[in-house]
């Protein structure tokens, strides 16, 4: 009986790398909303593409799109992770830094920190340093330190909550820029990450440009079914809308978008 030996990790095809999404596309992006989003997405196939848990660290919320650059964290070892071998120099012990300067315009950095948030993620410093060098946004399924300086920031910060205790207790950085799990959900390099007030969406970059054409469209017609649910419609044959709705639809904004008119509560004359 032979045993067959597993060919050697560089020579099994990999994985093409997603496609580039152009700034052009995220900005139509972050204009869209999360909850037209999540159902487009739903309609492809994608069951559950939101970060589940995780809430906005500073108080001004922007919504936004950008391209992801992954973290990925193992649990720290006493031997490795020591706070004097911090350097000055890149350092296959100190990853983190090598990251945050890794970071260009457009990318947003996700952080798989196994959802243990006993350690912080990073803290002011490291996010500080990202945003200039033109990041959209970071988040963590774990902590950050530096809450109160985060909190002011005009920058999207999204975790699971503040704490001090230094990375370094429980948290090596492992790998960047590979396939991770954040909060649940699996996010590849340069997948699309938004995020507006209500959630974190991760998007497939080839369906970027797709999702917003869709959720352009979708959301132009939900704000309009809206104002009719406001001005006393019932729900049944408006929404989700018939085709029929859809035509009106289309002649309301041809007709310029006028004002709808509240309609009579039922059995009023």
């Amino acid at each position: 009986m032979t045993t067959q030996v597993p060919a050697p990790l560089a020579s099994i095809p990999q994985r093409a790398r997603a496609p580039h999404v152009p700034d052009e596309v995220l900005d139509r992006l972050a204009k869209c909303t999360s909850g037209s989003l999540t159902t487009q997405l739903y309609i492809k196939g994608f069951r559950q593409p939101v970060l589940h848990g995780l809430t906005p660290l500073n108080k001004k919320m922007v919504p936004f799109a950008g391209r992801a650059y992954t973290m990925r964290f193992i649990p720290a070892r006493e031997d490795v992770d020591v706070y004097g071998n911090l350097t000055t120099e890149p350092s296959a012990d100190n990853l983190q830094w090598v990251g945050v300067e890794q970071i260009e315009p457009g990318h947003v950095l996700v952080i798989d920190s196994n959802k243990d948030g006993r350690a912080a993620s990073m803290g002011n410093m490291l996010i500080t340093r990202m945003m200039m060098r033109g990041a959209r946004g970071v988040i963590t399924d774990g902590t950050f330190r530096d809450g109160t300086e985060l909190s002011q920031m005009e920058f999207p910060i999204w975790c699971t909550g503040v704490t001090a205790t230094t990375r370094l207790s429980y948290h090596h950085v492992a790998d960047l820029q590979v396939p991770i799990g954040c909060a649940g959900v699996a996010v590849y390099p340069g997948d699309v990450i938004h995020g507006d007030g209500d959630n974190i969406t991760v998007i497939p970059a080839h369906l970027a440009e797709e999702m917003a054409n869709l959720c352009e469209k979708r959301d132009d017609i939900e704000a309009y079914l809206a104002l009719r649910v406001q001005a006393g419609e019932a729900l049944w044959g408006l929404y989700p809308p018939s085709d029929a709705t859809r035509a009106q639809h289309k002649q309301w904004v041809a007709d310029g978008r006028p004002a709808i008119a509240p309609s009579k509560p039922a059995g009023s004359r």
